[in-house]
């Protein structure tokens, strides 16, 4: 259903404005006729309901802009959560919920949800409709909270996990800020002395008609290549970039990838760590929510993020599918840590699976914190260093001829 957003005056002469849901204009104004609101101004703001549940052009352009933010999402889930747990029906609740949603994209693909809902789909159907916004593991949450009758605990846990996700994420982007900043300064400075301050330099001792020692020369042509061939060098760098995201795309190129992201000698441990953490987290969150087991494998098998413990997961799947164990197929892959698998046996052998994952996803969570704050105070002093290395050479090889001269004089 299309969103109109409108201004106007209201009886007493007060600006008003704000955003309306119907089928056409016509109705728009005369609900705010009989609000008393004199109408200046109309405008369509949001995407009208797709029927089809196909992915048509129209619906892949709106699902490719249509990000919404997972801080957003997680507010939203928790007031959802509420609403229902109070009672009130979910067409109901969902309309209370888009008058209080400011993000547009998020506004009208609410409203499309509520209005799928209204005709008589499933919440989860209708949200399955939008899968740039909620995922698979979203979408099978909620199904099962409605088959069990428990969606407003289904949707808390949903809040919780969202929440918990977002600050994760956030945490990574707060680490790598500052040392992609101190990177990008350092490339910054070493291009205008290559390109601006070297050749300057290099033409005095050419006017000098003197011999070079070699870090000079090295220095004096490595500034001359990137002065005469900058735009070759950078538009090679894109070609190379772009080759790069062609090959991992493919299946072993991506696996390849995954393989050598583990390999890292500092961020392999922790990427391990953080896909572990998502593995632990989302399936103790689908089996408290009453997903069955297969189907929360195949949803872990994808949030997981990295082919070769997408591959285990797999392997796992197959396995329980045949009646083994979940801790056996995990121990013989040896991608996962043998305390990891060790609480999961235990788990299952007690019957707690699920509070033995969360157990384990909690540790982790406190493992990544530290390792995070470790590894910035590991990469800032690092960088710091290599600048002054790159640095110290070139004014070594600027220096070392004058030195020459002045020793010669």
């Amino acid at each position: 259903m299309p969103i109109y957003a409108f201004k106007g005056f209201d009886a007493a002469g007060k600006a008003v404005s704000g955003t309306r849901e119907s089928d056409n204009p016509r109705n728009i104004k005369q609900l705010l006729r009989r609000d008393g609101v004199f109408l200046t101004e109309l405008s369509e703001t949001g995407p009208k309901k797709v029927r089809t549940t196909g992915e048509t052009p129209a619906r892949r352009l709106w699902n490719r802009a249509a990000r919404v933010n997972t801080q957003d999402l997680a507010v939203a889930t928790r007031q959802l959560s509420t609403l229902v747990g109070s009672g009130i029906p979910l067409v109901d609740a969902l309309t209370a919920l888009v008058a209080q949603i400011d993000n547009p994209a998020f506004k009208g693909i609410l409203s499309a949800t509520k209005q799928r809902v209204n005709e008589g789909a499933s919440l989860a159907d209708a949200l399955g409709e939008h899968p740039r916004t909620f995922t698979s593991l979203y979408v099978n949450m909620v199904r099962a909270g409605e088959s069990s009758g428990a969606l407003d605990v289904v949707l808390d846990r949903l809040a919780d996990f969202t929440e918990n996700q977002a600050e994760l994420r956030s945490k990574l982007k707060g680490t790598m800020v500052y040392p992609a900043l101190m990177v990008t300064m350092a490339f910054g400075v070493v291009a205008m002395l290559f390109i601006f301050v070297v050749p300057k330099i290099a033409r005095i001792f050419a006017s000098q008609q003197m011999a070079l020692p070699l870090p000079t020369q090295v220095l004096i042509a490595v500034s001359s290549f990137t002065a005469d061939y900058w735009a070759v060098l950078i538009l090679l760098a894109i070609a190379l970039v772009f080759a790069a995201r062609r090959y991992v795309g493919t299946k072993s190129g991506r696996r390849r990838w995954d393989v050598a992201l583990l390999r890292l000698p500092l961020f392999g441990s922790l990427l391990r760590m953080i896909a572990i953490t998502r593995f632990c987290k989302t399936l103790a969150t689908l089996l408290g929510a009453g997903v069955p087991l297969l189907k929360a494998f195949d949803i872990v098998r994808n949030v997981v993020e990295n082919r070769v413990l997408m591959d285990v997961v797999e392997t796992v799947r197959d396995c329980v599918k045949e009646g083994e164990s979940i801790a056996a197929p995990l121990q013989r892959s040896g991608e996962f840590p043998p305390i990891v698998t060790h609480m999961i046996d235990i788990g299952e052998k007690s019957g707690q699976l699920e509070s033995m994952l969360a157990n384990v996803a909690r540790s982790y969570d406190v493992q990544i914190d530290a390792r995070i704050r470790g590894m910035t105070s590991v990469i800032e002093p690092l960088i710091i260093v290599v600048m002054g290395v790159v640095v110290a050479g070139i004014v070594f090889a600027v220096l070392l001829p004058m030195l020459q001269m002045s020793s010669g004089v």
